[in-house]
């Protein structure tokens, strides 16, 4: 494999794996962060790629010749279903927690995500092998298309089946891009609490439609994203890179909410939101700032990178 990770795993990287499908599973609940960022950073993206490319028709004619053995092994099931396991794991488990968190605590929950994506734009400006015109002209389009997805306003779709296959194979395209959101983007087409929802109540309807949707997307895209990444690796680099530095006024910590609307169970959330300095943060908001708090969220976040990093570089 590209990224250097062995297929014959010990128990202990197995386990490794499990835990970095958690985080990129908590990742993904979370709007405004990508588990595909966590991929990248811990060092399994190009696996991760590798395995989903591999899920096609032919992987079926080697299952048919060769048997179970060579058909596991050719689409590297073990690490797919591990990886997977630890993304649902995460999400069924920690939907609540995070909701929780970002009703009660929202100031430090997107200090540690905004630390998390600043380590990981260093972090990839690092990788990036080059710097020319199209890596600059990139690295500007990425930015200017995440300010301006996050300018958007959130459409109200109905909750149907077939409207959350259609945003599971939206999202998921987002999900597996390092830094874009994919519950960010379900949250524009105002899907997200729908599926928040889902998981909370296991409405298992509209949770398969949804894995429906994963499905189609991933098949699909990982195709593409594969070969723009062998064709023109520097300049994908650059244009993720300005997708995470423009998700940085996504999760910018502290906000004043302009506008709110009501969902479809009477509760209100926010619709339209603005970024504000901390300084001015209690006296517009009549809220605690918790400056303190949110820079040792920040400095958290940028240390679990910076772990991450070594851990994945140590598998190299």
């Amino acid at each position: 494999m590209s990224d250097g990770l062995p297929n014959a795993y010990r128990a202990r990287d197995w386990f490794l794996l499990f835990f970095k499908g958690i985080a990129m599973g908590a990742a993904d609940v979370v709007p405004g962060v990508s588990g595909g960022t966590i991929a990248f950073i811990s060092g399994i993206y190009e696996r991760l790629l590798g395995a989903l490319k591999s899920l096609t028709p032919l992987a079926l004619v080697v299952l048919y010749r060769k048997g179970f053995r060579e058909f596991w092994k050719a689409i590297d099931g073990r690490f797919l279903v591990t990886l997977f396991g630890g993304i649902l794991f995460s999400i069924f488990t920690l939907a609540n927690v995070i909701n929780y968190s970002l009703e009660n605590y929202p100031i430090l929950v997107w200090s540690f995500f905004f630390g998390l994506v600043l380590a990981s734009i260093v972090y990839l400006i690092q990788q990036t092998s080059q710097w020319r015109i199209q890596e600059i002209i990139a690295i500007s389009i990425g930015t200017a298309i995440a300010i301006a997805i996050s300018s958007l306003r959130p459409a109200q779709l109905p909750a149907e089946w077939w409207m959350m296959t259609l945003a599971g194979a939206i999202a998921i395209c987002a999900m597996i891009l390092p830094g874009i959101s994919g519950s960010f983007i379900l949250l524009l087409m105002g899907m997200y609490q729908v599926f928040i929802e889902a998981l909370q109540n296991i409405d298992l309807l509209l949770l398969a439609s949804f894995g429906c949707g994963c499905v189609i997307g991933l098949l699909g895209f990982s195709h593409l994203l594969s070969w723009l990444l062998k064709k023109y690796e520097s300049v994908i680099y650059a244009l993720l890179i300005g997708f995470l530095v423009g998700s940085l006024k996504v999760l910018w910590p502290w906000k004043q909410v302009l506008e709110t609307t009501v969902d479809r169970h009477g509760e209100v959330i926010p619709l339209v939101q603005s970024n504000i300095s901390p300084n001015f943060y209690t006296e517009l908001t009549a809220q605690p700032a918790f400056l303190g708090g949110a820079v040792l969220s920040i400095l958290f976040g940028l240390v679990l990178v910076l772990l991450l990093e070594r851990i994945g570089r140590s598998k190299e």
